[in-house]
């Protein structure tokens, strides 16, 4: 967390909000810098915009005052917050204006417009009933709501119903299913057939890209002409485990069935072609897109802006099918637009406009049954039942302990799986086996929600880091370059075609050390002197991770104080594992986080 700094100009409610740790030094800035522009001097309008660009910070479209004192109270409660302030600060006893007034004056601001109007409007604020947003926000969610309602106004697509029927029968013959189970796959198949936009949402193991491939297969087969079909993800990490899963279940079409032929799937930036920070992109209006059907995974992780610039890069007959996890963590960016579209899709018909379908998968497919029925329990709110299952033991486990002050010589087997996972890495990478030191790299993953402090990844991967140079030979040896350092890519790097988020492994090779970026499927080799956004990769954070799968996964928890420990986050960390999870931590923390569901403000999941 960043460190508060003492803005010296502020005074009034900014200064006491400022000084108590829940403004930093640029929400401060900001609402002053608008104050000046618009000639507003109340401070009770100034606080609520301080605390709407505090909101987008963490992730928020806009400011909720509903309830706006007790979810801030809470959330300067984290230990793990690193924070020049008193600790005897009572965020709660601070001058909080009063909620009816509050709303009086912004409505009564020149800083504030107000209303659902979607036209150009000079004032830097919006407010919409109760929700506070900065305008170029309330903008992008104008944006996405108004190409959503647009699509869903146009004419259906033209397909033969019969042919629809013939072809679904022939690809969900409802295998693997319990009597009477309803077939989802079939109907998420059925709706992107025959909806210009529809959303496929699901848990780890239910079959989402299976379902992307059959329906991908259903659009080729009930059209005349060959598709132009792009896949993409957020990180490159996905897009590339989305291709791979993709390619092995068309691989998998009954003999006969007529393939799509699908170009290789990219991060969403690429699509969109980024053309670098401020710089905007190339697609848009005026470019769209030429595909005529457009798949986006791990949607869970795309922000609300980045929605709207996809929205406004697609043409009006193409068909746009939104994958995702919804109780996964959300965009670092502000926004949860997948979770905002399954929710509101979920609202009584008079509460909500169709903007397409959502069909949720339930069936689980894969993953032992342990970690399947404990992230059903987390996802649900379960918490006994997902207590019960980690102190039964098997492939879930807790370590039920203070995990701030440990070493990792005091959990001795998760000291033995780091050893086992780096020495797997280091002699694969000696040996010049590029898929070898890459599926070893993915064998174990120490997952931690903090990057800095007792619980962050940085004290946590300097451990790991420390008993790999200690206990295998030769490890850490060569300078900053050794062969079988992990390395994760911290920004995107479009020269390179690299993304935020990639990993990948330094190698020895014929021509030299070489850094392996990719998983063991699909990897490329880099020069090291080319790579000046990577890090060592001995532990991540939990939304790091997102778009991953790893075997198995140890996660250190904050204390239950944590504002960061949510049901979202703690569902991601165990949806990360496919065969083993321990957490390590106390049982507390399990229970908060279980009970402390993550909802980011917006007008979307409202339905409006």
């Amino acid at each position: 967390m960043a460190r508060l700094e003492k803005v010296v100009s502020a005074d009034g409610l900014l200064e006491e909000f400022n000084l108590a740790g829940v403004l930093l030094a640029p929400d401060v800035h900001v609402a002053q810098t608008l104050g000046r522009l618009c000639g507003e001097t109340d401070q009770q309008v100034l606080l609520a915009a301080a605390l709407t660009v505090r909101a987008l910070r963490l992730g928020s479209v806009c400011l909720d005052l509903d309830g706006l004192r007790e979810r801030v109270v809470e959330q300067m409660l984290d230990p793990a917050l690193d924070l020049a302030r008193d600790p005897e600060t009572d965020v709660d006893a601070l001058p909080w204006p009063d909620p009816p007034q509050w709303l009086e004056r912004l409505c009564q601001s020149t800083l504030v417009a107000h209303g659902f109007d979607i036209g150009i409007n000079e004032r830097p604020l919006r407010l919409a009933d109760d929700l506070l947003y900065l305008e170029r926000y309330w903008a992008e969610e104008c944006t996405v709501r108004k190409r959503l309602d647009e699509r869903a106004a146009q004419p259906v697509p033209a397909v033969d119903p019969e042919q629809l029927e013939h072809v679904l029968g022939a690809l969900f013959d409802g295998h693997g299913l319990d009597a009477g189970e309803a077939d989802f796959q079939r109907e998420a198949a059925r709706h992107a057939a025959l909806e210009w936009t529809s959303v496929v949402a699901g848990g780890p193991g239910t079959g989402k890209t299976t379902t992307v491939a059959k329906l991908l297969a259903v659009l080729q087969a009930t059209s005349g002409t060959d598709l132009r079909i792009a896949l993409a993800a957020p990180s490159g990490k996905a897009s590339a485990r989305l291709q791979q899963a993709v390619d092995q279940a068309l691989a998998e079409l009954p003999a006969g069935m007529r393939r799509p032929r699908i170009a290789s799937a990219s991060t969403l930036h690429k699509l969109l072609d980024a053309r670098g920070p401020g710089r905007g992109f190339g697609r848009g209006p005026a470019n769209p897109l030429p595909h005529q059907v457009v798949v986006v995974d791990e949607m869970s992780m795309v922000s609300l802006p980045m929605m709207a610039r996809l929205l406004e890069s697609l043409r009006p007959d193409t068909r746009l099918v939104l994958v995702g996890d919804p109780n996964q963590l959300t965009s670092v960016d502000a926004g949860a637009v997948l979770a905002d579209l399954v929710r509101a899709a979920a609202l009584p018909d008079a509460c909500r406009r169709h903007r397409g379908s959502v069909t949720v998968l339930t069936h689980t497919w894969r993953f032992g049954r342990g970690i399947a029925d404990l992230a059903e329990a987390i996802r649900t709110g379960q918490t006994e039942t997902a207590l019960g299952l980690l102190a039964a033991g098997g492939d879930v486990s807790l370590v039920n302990t203070h995990a701030g002050g440990l070493r990792l010589e005091d959990l001795p087997e998760v000291h033995q799986q780091v050893l086992h996972a780096g020495q797997g890495v280091h002699r694969a990478a000696v040996h010049g086996d590029v898929a070898a030191a890459l599926e070893s790299l993915d064998e174990h993953r120490l997952l931690c929600a903090h990057r800095e402090g007792r619980w962050g990844v940085t004290r946590w991967g300097r451990m790991v880091e420390d008993a790999l140079r200690r206990e295998v030979e030769g490890y850490g040896s060569g300078g900053e370059w050794y062969l079988g350092r992990p390395l994760l890519v911290t920004q995107n790097l479009r020269d390179l075609e690299l993304s935020n988020g990639d990993s990948g492994v330094v190698v020895n090779t014929t021509g030299g050390v070489r850094a392996a970026i990719g998983s063991a499927h699909q990897s490329r080799i880099f020069s090291p002197f080319l790579l000046d956004a990577v890090t060592s990769l001995h532990a991540m954070t939990v939304h790091k991770a997102q778009g991953s799968q790893f075997r198995h996964v140890t996660v250190v928890l904050p204390p239950a104080e944590s504002s960061l420990l949510t049901r979202e986050l703690l569902y991601t960390a165990v949806t990360r594992a496919s065969h083993g999870v321990r957490l390590v931590g106390e049982a507390e923390a399990v229970r908060k986080a279980i009970d402390s569901p993550a909802v980011r403000a917006s007008g979307l999941g409202r339905g409006w």
